[in-house]
């Protein structure tokens, strides 16, 4: 799906802005078809955000259940004869859309863009009603999974077995653009490099005609390729490459016969899994980053340019290279700034929680695993995240590898039966980019599917949830447990989680728990680990920086496992990791 822009042939339309909005703890807007008038005890809802903090109220923030959002839009009087389309970057978690009184879309994924097409429903200079419902709920069917209890008094409450806030509603953008009748409808671009030469292989599709001319430019306009096919490959001599710190991008320009022109970034690059050694244009590369969340005070996951340029300009402060989009795609956004500033992305779907063993504090009495309660149609919407994932960042110079779970149950055969098709949809979606998934403290000896992953990723926690305040302890098992997985695999391995809970401003000469300077002490013994294994590629600290969690009395204010605080402030492990990272 490509995302909206501006061209020659093309328009958009940004509706971001305030939405009449109304909770519905009840569910009484579909049976009383709430779409057909305006919103009753409708407030106002800033677009995009997550609605649960913004009202200050309790039941915004433990709403369980159905929001409607509904504003007017108007049609420019320009797009008479052309296609018209509503697109909204992600709902969450389950939406359905009405133009006036006709239902025009739905989508179940809460973090994937989705379209609605207008044309048959409009009329160029005329406003329109545009109403969508999001319900939040998440089930035993969804990814991620959840269960909902109602309480005797009839309210709901929401249980998940992830460990960050189930924040949602409309927390990116939302846009309106046209297209000529016949328009590009998509574009997949690989790359491959040999010495200094490489090659653009293309494949473009067009709607109700076909392609006129693809050209291949550079940063400064010169045209590089031209090919007139509806794929081929370009050959590029003497290319520039996209590089880790060096985000250079060409420029593909795709025009169809009725006239569309679509313009897409694409970074020249080869990513390869060597024995183990992961290999950016054919040179080793070393992961050194986080795991983050898209989570801001007030905002929730609402996409905020500001902050995200903030935050790339600490990653760049501290000495990162890359992170983890955990536990969910990220806005394109973010995206697009890592193409064009050489950051690593390894870019995960919203497959969290598929474990009850380690969230059994959520779940109350003796449940069952998780491979017992989940079925079919968790795998088929798990599916779907993964293609959809694919499908929308496939084009990404940053995206260098796909994660398509974390922290699931991986010891049990059932495990293995549910993943293996998963595995195979994410190589046929992509058979360019390596796949992995982040598995949880489980010794390998028990692990009975990372065989079928191409880089070995582990979220350890020596010296916090295990061995607690013992870091000798922890370092040794540690370094032991790393060997034998490089024995037993002979792969790249990615630490994608380690650390600990810090509370900002808690120091003491002991070092103990909690404090920053245990946080430091812990991140130290881990480098040392990992600089005595050879096949440790990479290293993402958990957590970039301090985030909202569920209730829970083992939670205070949030997880505090980041190195900056919620508010973006240095803790002492951030000047740490910046020394190990930069030398400075």
């Amino acid at each position: 799906m490509l995302r909206p822009l501006e061209t020659a042939s093309r328009e958009r339309v940004s509706l971001n802005g305030l939405w009449a909005f109304a909770l519905d703890p009840g569910d009484r807007g579909r049976p009383e078809e709430w779409w057909r008038g305006p919103l009753p005890e409708a407030s106002e809802m800033p677009v995009p955000s997550s609605f649960n903090d913004v009202p200050a109220t309790r039941d915004a923030h433990d709403h369980v259940g159905d929001v409607w959002y509904q504003r007017s839009v108007r049609i420019p009087a320009g797009w008479e004869g052309r296609r018209v389309v509503l697109r909204f970057d992600a709902a969450a978690h389950r939406a359905v859309v009405w133009w006036d009184d006709v239902e025009v879309g739905r989508h179940e994924g809460g973090y994937t863009p989705f379209e609605c097409d207008l044309t048959g429903h409009v009329r160029p200079g005329e406003a329109g009603r545009v109403t969508v419902v999001v319900d939040n709920r998440l089930d035993l069917g969804s990814i991620p999974p959840g269960i909902v209890d109602v309480l005797p008094d009839g309210r709901r409450r929401q249980r998940y077995f992830h460990d960050f806030f189930n924040y949602a509603g409309l927390h990116r953008a939302v846009w309106l653009y046209t297209t000529p009748a016949s328009y590009v409808e998509d574009i997949t671009v690989t790359t491959e490099v040999t010495g200094t030469d490489a090659r653009v292989l293309y494949r473009a599709d067009v709607a109700g005609g076909r392609v006129a001319s693809v050209v291949l430019r550079d940063a400064g306009g010169v045209e590089r390729a031209r090919a007139d096919t509806a794929s081929g490959t370009l050959s590029v001599p003497d290319a520039t490459l996209w590089r880790p710190g060096h985000g250079h991008l060409y420029e593909l320009e795709v025009s169809a016969s009725g006239g569309d022109v679509y313009t897409l970034p694409v970074g020249i690059r080869e990513v390869a899994v060597e024995g183990d050694r992961f290999l950016i244009n054919g040179e080793p590369f070393h992961f050194r980053g986080f795991g983050k969340h898209e989570d801001n005070a007030v905002r929730g996951k609402g996409h905020d340019d500001v902050l995200m340029v903030h935050d790339f300009a600490l990653l760049d402060w501290v000495g990162a290279n890359s992170f983890r989009t955990s536990h969910y795609p990220y806005a394109e956004e973010v995206l697009e700034y890592a193409d064009r500033h050489g950051i690593v992305v390894i870019d995960e779907t919203p497959a969290v929680g598929l474990n009850f063993e380690i969230a059994h504090t959520l779940v109350p009495g003796d449940p069952p695993h998780i491979w017992a309660a989940v079925g079919d149609t968790t795998q088929e919407a798990h599916r779907r995240a993964i293609e959809e994932l694919v499908a929308r960042d496939k084009n990404h110079p940053s995206v260098v590898m796909w994660s398509i779970a974390n922290e699931p149950d991986s010891a049990r055969p059932q495990a293995r039966t549910y993943f293996e098709p998963l595995v195979r949809a994410a190589r046929a979606a992509d058979p360019s980019r390596p796949v992995c998934f982040a598995q949880v403290q489980l010794p390998p000896d028990q692990d009975v599917m990372s065989d079928l992953f191409d880089v070995i990723c582990l979220n350890r926690y020596y010296g916090w949830y295990v061995d607690t305040g013992d870091l000798v302890t922890a370092e040794r098992e540690l370094e032991a447990e790393l060997r034998e997985w490089a024995r037993l695999h002979g792969k790249p391995i990615i630490v994608t989680e380690y650390g600990a809970d810090a509370v900002a401003g808690v120091r003491s000469v002991a070092a103990g728990t909690w404090t920053e300077d245990y946080q430091v002490e812990l991140l130290e013994a881990f480098h040392r680990a990992f600089d005595r294994v050879e096949s440790v590629v990479g290293e993402h600290v958990w957590n970039f920086a301090d985030f909202a969690t569920g209730y829970g009395v083992n939670r205070a204010d949030g997880n505090k496992k980041g190195v900056f605080t919620r508010d973006r402030r240095p803790k002492a492990a951030a000047f740490a990791l910046r020394r190990r990272w930069t030398g400075r």
